[in-house]
């Protein structure tokens, strides 16, 4: 006998609250055992552009949120009961006539097909997905609830509470249990994707059933298309390709958009083979005549073509389309006729020129944009960068997103259109952009392109897939175009240290875009200069006992970053050591300086000394070399860097 089910209402667990009337302490809650804990999901690449009127149903867990949900009603049930209460005033009336209506619903709900199966299995499903419960409690009402459920799982899972009592079966079921489930679904898996509510159960399985996932994919496969345009289906398609999918799966699904050319032309060796699957369309062209590649390739554009008509679908965001997109992209450079190629390349970017911002969040849509960039002609990336523009900021952040950014710098020759489609909203979008790694790479490039200290040489290895491209479509000079960039992003960046830098420099990784801004930016840097200095000056400011500060201001001393390689100082051309040396004697002033050197400062005052005795006026080193008379008899053995701050001392007074 099924235990009783709870009452069957909607209500939302009430939050506990500090106003509570007075009592007993409640129980305390038992931990959950770690091992029952379900896997954490993935999540996919959210683009930069905003769905409208979306939520991201992806990330949602559609079975949480409602301790009950009541068995459906039909329409003509809830129909006769309003009337029932219009018609009757009657209190004692009243209450008979709904005792009625409801022995009649319950004998309607009674003669559905599958009431009574799913009546015992909502009891069991109410305990099995309760929160506070053992691991083995729970697999034993799982297990119940298999039971009741065994053998009809197809018949039940298209109804809106059925679907979620299989879903806690998938969740909170055992390896042997979920299995079981994903066989009984079999054959039914394109319909589950196109269902407003079984679409989480196929995400489900393809995550926790890993030996049934390629039959789910084969299942999918063949109607392909038409599932990444439908607005359920298309959601639990991209989950599966992009966070489940291995690489055979992930090229069985784009394989699909190659068309029907592929199944005629390519041969069974190639179509079976999983390495030849794994070489995407360039494995299929390969073998095949010019006229036969010609065919495929046409079929792979109209297949890209009906994604691009139909925007509202929003299939465009998913990397699926992406990757036939850049593959195709990647197959037209060997035709034996550029031209053509050419031309093919424009027609496809002028179907696809205002959804191009939805494709750059991934790693294949951000690479066939840049293809695009590269290639096109000056009115080509004058049209990309204006459906770019609004998307700059949000762009930088994005980890894919930003290299097309980049590549947009490195490619384009109008920099004053650089300099207004980009550069200005990057640069204006600083103090939001300094917080994160990805945002201080954005606002890092056009002052120092590629720097080996602040791009890694893989990324650096990315972005230079283009280079030979633009060596070919380019006319600029490359340090011209880097130089008219960096000019143009360095007075909104200057402007911005010398109004947030003293606070932005506190935090480490604010530090270093300000310091870069400062050796790399071209243009009057005496106000952010004295603006870095400020802090110093305060009395029992803390700011230099930070390293990275300190870090900083010595750099900025010693006129450039330190080469470990060649042990020497790479000194910036954009950059007056000797100017920063005088700011800071100014601004700070003797008392505050001779505290620093006490403390932990000395490095960086030793290196204030050695600029002064370097590059400083007769006047300058008089000044600064009284601030240190009988300074060497004091007490600073403790003090870290007291005996280069000692001996640079000793070398200013011989100066």
């Amino acid at each position: 006998m099924a235990p009783a089910a709870p009452k069957n209402h909607l209500k939302r667990s009430a939050p506990p609250s500090s106003l509570s009337a007075p009592g007993p302490a409640a129980k305390k809650k038992r931990p959950l055992d770690k091992r029952e804990k379900p896997q954490e999901k993935k999540k996919r690449a959210r683009p930069v552009v905003a769905a409208p009127a979306e939520s991201d149903e992806s990330d949602l867990d559609e079975e949480e949120g409602f301790e009950e949900v009541p068995m459906e009603r039909d329409e003509d049930e809830e129909m006769g009961e309003g009337e029932g209460e219009k018609a009757v005033k009657d209190p004692n009336a009243a209450r008979e006539s709904h005792k009625a209506q409801r022995a009649l619903h319950a004998e309607r709900r009674s003669q559905k097909p599958h009431a009574s199966v799913l009546a015992d299995a909502k009891a069991h499903w109410a305990l099995a997905r309760a929160k506070n419960v053992s691991k083995p409690e729970r697999q034993k009402h799982t297990a119940a609830l298999m039971d009741c459920v065994r053998g009809k799982v197809q018949d039940i899972v298209f109804k809106h509470d059925a679907s979620r009592v299989v879903q806690t079966l998938v969740k909170w079921g055992d390896q042997a249990i979920r299995d079981e489930v994903a066989g009984e679904l079999q054959g039914r898996y394109r319909e589950l994707a196109q269902n407003k509510y079984s679409k989480f159960l196929v995400t489900k399985l393809a995550r926790l059933c890993p030996t049934h996932r390629t039959s789910i994919i084969l299942e999918l496969k063949p109607r392909i298309l038409k599932l990444i345009l439908h607005r359920e289906a298309s959601r639990a398609l991209a989950d599966i390709y992009e966070l489940y999918a291995n690489a055979y799966e992930r090229a069985l699904l784009v394989r699909e958009l190659y068309g029907r050319e592929t199944s005629l032309f390519a041969s069974k060796a190639t179509l079976e083979d999983k390495d030849a699957a794994r070489a995407g369309l360039g494995g299929v062209l390969k073998g095949l005549d010019v006229e036969q590649q010609k065919r495929v390739l046409k079929s792979v554009r109209e297949s890209l073509q009906q994604v691009l008509d139909n925007p509202d679908k929003g299939a465009v965001r998913h990397a699926l389309v992406h990757r036939a997109l850049w593959e195709y992209l990647a197959a037209l450079p060997a035709l034996p006729d550029q031209a053509e190629a050419s031309k093919l390349r424009a027609e496809l970017l002028d179907g696809a020129m205002e959804q191009l911002a939805e494709m750059v969040h991934t790693k294949d849509g951000s690479r066939a944009v840049r293809e695009f960039l590269a290639r096109g002609d000056a009115k080509q990336r004058k049209g990309i960068l204006k459906v770019l523009k609004p998307y700059v900021e949000k762009m930088a952040k994005d980890d894919e997103a930003q290299l097309v950014l980049f590549t947009a710098l490195d490619v384009v020759d109008d920099t004053k259109l650089l300099a207004k489609s980009l550069v200005a909203p990057l640069t204006s979008a600083a103090p939001a952009l300094h917080t994160t790694s990805a945002g201080r790479r954005a606002l890092l490039y056009p002052l120092a392109p590629r720097s080996t200290r602040h791009f890694t040489p893989a990324l650096s290895a990315t972005l230079s897939e283009t280079d030979p491209i633009r060596d070919l479509t380019s006319k600029k000079d490359r340090a011209a175009r880097a130089a008219e960039v960096r000019a143009s992003a360095s007075p909104e960046l200057l402007g911005w240290v010398a109004k947030e830098g003293a606070e932005v420099v506190r935090d480490t990784g604010g530090s270093l875009v300000v310091l870069e801004v400062m050796l790399s930016a071209e243009g009057e840097k005496d106000e952010a200069a004295r603006a870095l200095l400020q802090p110093l000056a305060v009395e029992d400011g803390e700011d230099i006992d930070m390293p990275h500060v300190a870090r900083l201001h010595k750099t900025l001393l010693q006129g450039g970053h330190f080469s470990r390689s060649t042990s020497s100082i790479c000194s910036s051309p954009n950059w007056d050591a000797g100017a920063y040396a005088r700011a800071f004697v100014e601004v700070v002033g003797k008392e505050r300086t001779r505290a620093m050197a006490r403390a932990g400062g000395a490095f960086v005052v030793a290196e204030l000394l050695e600029r002064i005795r370097a590059d400083g006026d007769d006047a300058l080193r008089k000044e600064v070399r009284g601030w240190f008379d009988g300074f060497e008899g004091e007490e600073g053995g403790d003090v870290k860097g007291w005996s280069v701050l000692v001996e640079k001392v000793e070398a200013l007074r011989k100066a």
